[in-house]
């Protein structure tokens, strides 16, 4: 609706795709928990089959309840449809997939999280695809890496956990330049800081799990499609029927009818619905993540015993003026990494922490702590460890929202300890 587009997004987050009538009233759509939709007549099913109708006929291809999340999703990051799945990875792996053949490549940033990078530096390789790591701040790194075999331009809105920030309407102008799409994983800023398609970004993919969800019960990820690339052109001439089909919505046709529903990445309606649960406070959540992570940062830095602090919100980091241009002045999110002297520092540092909980995620309304060196990163060797800047003094701190004092308080006293 014309009215909902001038909502301001506190509004829109909890409002967007919701229509109460059709549900008796219920605020939230129903668990749709069923493998399969009964058709009334063999018309129907037809007609459902064949795309002239949009009824639902099977789980793994779609559930009513996953369907208001992907309306409400494509309009918070302002596109033009969606597909939720699993998990971030499902979403990854789905949207680089739907561009790419045996013999392709791709340019991406060279600090991506780690799955990302395993997915993208070892699994594509074994099929015959080449990514091509830069530095995603840098331009003219990305340009060289450009050829006649690149199908698209891949980068994070804030990297994990290196905490660099590029410049996605510059990288935008840069892809397209090259008649080349902008695929942009926001899961570190959400649409609350960053909406990459008003930037110039084409896809928009998110690990729903995060900050969408913000309570750590419910997996799932998110491709998002801004529909405004031309698939009609010479790069991708394998994407002629999805055009036939779908016109603007090309991308999406081809992401979901080609692998989402022959890989089997669905997402339980359950999860569908509690990331909507989550969703109605994400402004809220985002608000108190982005403070308190400023006087996380600021503490940290004070510390003797804390050798240097990562966080894109302290002027002298290097794409300070970036993420505040990019972000809008709202902040510089939720997360950011410091070092102490060693690992063993990191280890008794984190051993000795009472509030903040010691786990592999992010993004959580609780504040989480973890030495990705010898964890997430354990089986990396040393040079992928060194490129990703993934060192042993390096902590990463997830900043919850609970009061910023007792947070900083927990810190405190582990730190004391070391």
């Amino acid at each position: 609706m014309d009215t909902e587009k001038k909502m301001h997004f506190h509004t829109r987050v909890i409002h967007a795709a919701l229509t109460p009538g059709e549900w008796q009233g219920a605020t939230l759509p129903p668990i749709f928990q069923t493998a399969a939709h009964c058709h009334e007549t063999a018309e129907s099913l037809s007609d459902t089959f064949g795309g002239r109708t949009t009824e639902h006929i099977y789980a793994r291809l779609t559930n009513p309840t996953n369907r208001v999340l992907e309306k409400k999703l494509a309009e918070l990051e302002g596109g033009r449809g969606a597909v939720f799945m699993a998990s971030g990875m499902a979403a990854i792996t789905n949207a680089c997939l739907a561009l790419l053949r045996a013999g392709d490549e791709f340019v991406c940033g060279n600090s991506l999280f780690m799955s990302t990078y395993v997915l993208f530096a070892n699994v594509f390789k074994k099929y015959g695809i080449t990514a091509r790591f830069v530095e995603p701040t840098d331009l003219a790194a990305i340009e060289a890496a450009i050829n006649g075999k690149t199908r698209f331009l891949y980068l994070e809105t804030i990297g994990n956990p290196k905490m660099d920030v590029p410049d996605l309407a510059r990288a935008a102008e840069l892809a397209h330049s090259h008649g080349l799409p902008l695929l942009v994983d926001n899961t570190l800023a959400t649409p609350y800081l960053c909406r990459p398609l008003e930037l110039g970004a084409d896809i928009v993919i998110h690990s729903t799990t995060k900050y969408l969800s913000g309570h750590g019960d419910a997996a799932g990820g998110v491709v998002i499609d801004g529909a405004n690339f031309n698939w009609s052109s010479e790069r991708f001439p394998d994407f002629a029927p999805f055009v036939e089909r779908k016109g603007e919505l090309a991308y999406l046709d081809r992401v979901w009818r080609e692998l989402h529903i022959n890989f089997g990445t669905t997402a339980a309606p359950l999860h569908a619905y509690l990331t909507m649960l989550g969703l109605d406070t994400l402004a809220l959540r985002m608000e108190r993540h982005l403070a308190n992570a400023e006087k996380v940062a600021g503490f940290l830095a004070s510390q003797p015993k804390v050798q240097w602090v990562n966080y894109p919100g302290f002027a002298d980091h290097p794409q300070h003026g970036v993420a505040q241009k990019q972000f809008g002045g709202l902040g510089f999110g939720g997360m950011l990494t410091f070092g102490l002297a060693d690992q063993a520092a990191c280890f008794r540092f984190i051993n000795n922490l009472k509030m903040v909980y010691h786990l592999a995620n992010i993004g959580d309304c609780k504040s989480l702590v973890i030495h990705p060196y010898s964890s997430q990163y354990l089986s990396f060797a040393e040079e992928p460890k060194k490129n990703l800047s993934i060192t042993p003094d390096l902590v990463r701190f997830s900043v919850g929202i609970e009061a910023a004092e007792d947070i900083i308080d927990d810190l405190a006293q582990a730190l004391a300890k070391i």
